[in-house]
């Protein structure tokens, strides 16, 4: 594989860079640093109304769904562009999740529907996947639906919901059939989230936001046109939409802007009089990161390559996804560990009286981003959960 870029590529780095220095204004790229909490609702909507404005919010669409039918090595660019700019990361819910199930498996109506909508910001997206119970074991999900006439009545919990709060559309995997195997009886469903029997209900996280949501569905009804390709073939769906989820997690160019900005850091902390970038042990864990990132990136490139071929990835999908999550958090990790005691564990204890940040700008917010992004290793089917995919398809017997 040849890693060096076109004249046209690095060409459509500049265009990339100078877009991103117009559009990403101090103040935005200020609450991107701050992590997840500094970002409002409204941030992340005109955010993509900007990149919809220049056609490049649905990078990965076909031309004929409106998108931007960019490759491989241009979406590898603008993320890391745009990491490296502090623009807001575009919420996958809609974007790059569902949007590719409904090109492959949705009817046209149901296409001609929702994608137009995700694209203008009419309808926010999440996902309703994990239970209690039946999260890294999702095919042990519970929650029911029950056709009757031209309705699905849909009973059940889902859990972990990210953004939920945001939310006016959910697709969920239910269970049609009780009686069949676990994986043959799951159904995917396009829920509104206005519909009556729905409960929103947030989850404090340690560092004091409700990220995260449990949804409650109490009779909830699902009209049938609702139901995304087949009954009971949902699981297929599920598994398609995976794959896209895992491969974004890897998450390329944030871990490249997070190298960058741990260097900083370690450039200006000091340790025993000398700045801590030369301190050896310190040194040593930022070369063995960087070249793990390096080798993540060149196999980011070749598996969504193949992606973009038309070929769902399979076990590379969970690679990237355990790599990736895995060199994230280290970052956090070095990060924390560089500027001591002042990456206190919540804001108000990194705060003087008079509600001034005690020690360095940068250093506030780290440690709610590390102990935020333990998540990394859990969500999008657990770590462990991926290690026993790739060891059993790599060994024989697996699926």
């Amino acid at each position: 594989m040849d890693l060096s870029y076109s004249p046209e590529e690095q060409a459509f780095r500049a265009e990339v860079r100078d877009f991103l220095e117009a559009s990403v204004s101090p103040e935005l790229a200020e609450k991107v640093r701050k992590g997840h909490d500094g970002l409002t609702k409204e941030d992340m909507e005109q955010w993509h109304a900007t990149l919809n404005a220049r056609g490049w919010l649905a990078q990965n669409w076909p031309v004929e769904f409106g998108g931007a039918a960019w490759n491989a090595v241009q979406r590898h660019i603008f993320e890391e562009e745009a990491a490296r700019a502090d623009a807001p990361r575009i919420v996958p819910f809609g974007l790059s999740m569902l949007a590719p199930v409904l090109m492959k498996f949705g009817s046209r109506e149901q296409q001609d529907h929702f994608l137009p909508r995700i694209l203008d910001g009419s309808d926010w997206w999440c996902q309703g996947y994990s239970e209690p119970g039946a999260g890294s074991d999702l095919a042990s999900l519970k929650t029911r639906a029950v056709r009757q006439g031209d309705h699905y009545i849909v009973n059940g919990q889902k859990t972990w919901t990210t953004l939920g709060q945001h939310a006016n559309w959910i697709f969920c995997l239910v269970r049609t059939d009780p009686e069949a195997k676990q994986q043959e009886g799951i159904s995917f469903l396009l829920i509104d989230m206005n519909t009556p029997g729905i409960e929103v209900r947030p989850i404090i996280l340690l560092d004091g936001s409700p990220e995260v949501n449990e949804v409650w569905f109490t009779d909830v009804k699902v009209p049938v046109e609702n139901l995304v390709g087949e009954e009971n073939k949902g699981w297929t769906y599920a598994k398609y939409l995976l794959t896209h989820e895992r491969t974004n997690i890897a998450g390329v160019g944030f871990s490249q802007a997070g190298l960058e900005s741990v260097k900083r850091i370690a450039k200006a902390e000091r340790a025993h009089g000398k700045p801590l970038i030369q301190n050896p042990l310190f040194a040593a864990r930022i070369a063995q990161v960087e070249i793990d990132l390096m080798a993540l990136s060149t196999s980011n490139l070749r598996i969504v390559s193949k992606a973009a071929a038309g070929e769902a990835p399979g076990i590379e999908a969970s690679m990237l996804k355990v790599k990736g999550t895995v060199i994230r958090q280290e970052l956090n990790d070095l990060a924390r560990r560089a500027v001591g005691p002042y990456a206190m564990p919540f804001p108000s204890e990194s705060l003087d009286g008079d509600n001034n940040p005690i020690g360095p700008d940068y250093a506030g917010p780290l440690a709610a981003q590390y102990f935020n992004y333990r998540k990394l290793s859990i969500f999008g089917g657990s770590n462990e959960v991926q290690k026993n995919i790739i060891a059993k398809t790599m060994m024989g017997g697996g699926r």
